[in-house]
């Protein structure tokens, strides 16, 4: 948005950040400029859940763990046992691979499903939104193929559900060695949310309702906002959110990160 944004007069971009959001602007704006993209990643999207659907049988698991993966074997099965390990039990994992085809060496568990996506799409929410589609558990929660969660996630989370539609607990962002970056964590007020973005899915729990749903396009890197924040905007909108200040998720920084572009000193 920054090339088109910039064309505007400074009074006129003042305005619209004030009036709405600098990322409400800019979600808009992408929304009319890759229209055409976007409606074609809804139908691709809607060929895969006809495809899987004569495959896959949901459970009545209290909860559906959605893990996207590309090409990250060994952090798949570190993010699939973490999600395995949780002390609430009743819960279905369901991994989706878009077409990378490495997803071996998972834990024999039969609370665990793969689902493999008929090529590339590029796209984690189209790849969410394919479990969502072919699960009907009360609950949902995400982890990605890098991250971890401790042992109490859903446990802490899961109360909190009681009288929010979403609850997102605090992050441990660490680098690949272990050490420290930050801890992310702060209550949710949406109108500052229209301006910036600081809740991650990976911290993510919600109850399932129609509306929860992720942007099957595939953004290129460049394309601010991202998935997370789109998806949290759009669902607070029409459920309640809650931020629990208790850290239950380790989000891994790397330079192969898929929506985030690190500087050096975050990555040591």
């Amino acid at each position: 948005m920054s090339r088109d944004y910039g064309l505007l007069p400074p009074a006129a971009k003042k305005l619209l950040r004030r009036a709405v959001g600098r990322y409400v602007v800019g979600e808009r704006w992408w929304a009319v400029k890759f229209s055409k993209e976007r409606a074609g990643a809804f139908r691709a999207e809607q060929r895969e859940v006809a495809r899987l659907a004569r495959l896959h049988t949901p459970t009545d698991a209290l909860v559906t763990v959605v893990v996207p993966t590309y090409k990250r074997a060994d952090g798949l099965r570190e993010a699939v046992r973490s999600a395995l390990a949780q002390t609430v039990t009743d819960i279905a994992v369901i991994v989706v691979d878009d077409g990378g085809g490495q997803v071996d060496g998972l834990p024999k568990d039969p609370r665990l499903t793969v689902l493999r996506l008929s090529r590339n799409h590029g796209s984690p929410g189209l790849a969410r939104n394919v479990a969502l589609r072919l699960s009907r558990s009360p609950f949902v929660a995400f982890l990605d193929d890098d991250n971890t969660w401790r042992p109490d996630h859903l446990e802490t989370a899961l109360p909190a559900l009681e009288s929010a539609g979403l609850v997102y607990t605090d992050l441990h962002r660490r680098r690949p060695d272990g050490s420290t970056v930050d801890v992310l964590g702060r209550d949710f007020d949406r109108r500052e949310h229209a301006d910036t973005a600081w809740v991650d899915v990976n911290a993510v729990v919600a109850r399932r309702v129609p509306w929860l749903r992720f942007d099957p396009w595939a953004r290129p890197r460049w394309v601010h906002p991202r998935e997370d924040w789109e998806f949290v905007h759009r669902v607070s909108a029409r459920s309640s959110v809650t931020h629990l200040p208790v850290v239950t998720v380790d989000y891994t920084v790397h330079a192969g990160s898929y929506f985030s572009d690190w500087s050096r000193e975050a990555l040591g």
